[in-house]
């Protein structure tokens, strides 16, 4: 017999238990920051955030488990976090909002809350903010409950419209390659994104269905976010905005140019 492969760890978390009023009665949470996503260039999403999300990030899906995320870097790291923080005016996706809080599985189907005792914001005695108090959780563990309740549910929702998406096989693979104003050439690749054209065929039927179901808005939401790779790559230039960014080609930069020419239109 071999012995079961470990499930990874999700994005962030290196300890993540179920918290318990016995073992964590000590347990105090400290204020922090965002340098633990500093390293990440890609976060998931939900399907309630896409229409805040789209005006900062592209939004596209992951090539495996096929679930929404948002692009946050070109190349390694993570372009919206300098010094712990969050780029000013720009959304904070849930998930990272999240944490060190997570759900646990714990048997027959049931959730639990869990911590990530391995974040440094987490210590033992010291300052912060208790997570029990006498036995019964603060407001702060109630109120990590009921977001990470909220995120729980928004995530079933998701994972409804990426099966409608795949049931008219609509997501395809897409490869941004991009050069900065240095020359020095980028490529982001691993993901899929919605064909246009596949999307406008769709049946009259599924259309209705979906408009009905708000998933309409969500593709539109999806394409329009791509626009945003020309605003990434000028973060990754290190002027955000900057005219000088050289190239973004590949088909996601026809998309995007197909996208904003039909909202002109439009207007």
């Amino acid at each position: 017999m071999s012995e079961a492969t470990p499930r990874p760890m999700p994005l962030f978390y290196r300890e993540p238990q179920p918290l318990t009023p016995t073992a964590h009665a000590e347990v105090r949470l400290k204020d922090g920051d965002y340098g633990f996503a500093v390293e990440t260039n890609a976060v998931s999403l939900s399907v309630i955030e896409f229409a805040a999300a789209m005006r900062h990030y592209p939004i596209v899906f992951s090539d495996g488990e096929t679930l929404p995320v948002a692009v946050l870097g070109l190349g390694q790291g993570n372009r919206f976090v300098a010094d712990g923080r969050w780029a000013e005016g720009v959304y904070v996706p849930a998930y990272v909002r999240r944490y060190p809080f997570v759900f646990i599985e714990a048997g027959g189907g049931a959730l639990a809350l869990g911590l990530d005792v391995a974040s440094d914001r987490v210590v033992q005695d010291g300052e912060g903010q208790a997570l029990f108090d006498g036995g019964k959780p603060t407001a702060l563990t109630e109120g990590a409950m009921t977001f990470c309740g909220e995120l729980h549910a928004a995530h079933v929702q998701t994972l409804a419209f990426v099966a409608a998406l795949k049931a008219q096989d609509l997501l395809v693979p897409r490869q941004a390659d991009a050069k900065l104003a240095s020359g020095q050439p980028l490529t982001l690749g691993g993901f899929l994104v919605v064909d246009r054209e596949r999307f406008a065929a769709l049946p009259d039927a599924v259309v209705l269905n979906w408009h009905r179901q708000g998933w309409l808005a969500l593709v539109h939401f999806h394409l329009a976010s791509l626009d945003r790779f020309a605003d990434l790559l000028a973060r990754e230039s290190g002027a955000a905005g900057s005219p000088t960014v050289a190239d973004l080609s590949s088909d996601l930069a026809k998309t995007a140019s197909k996208s904003t020419a039909r909202s002109s239109k439009k207007a």
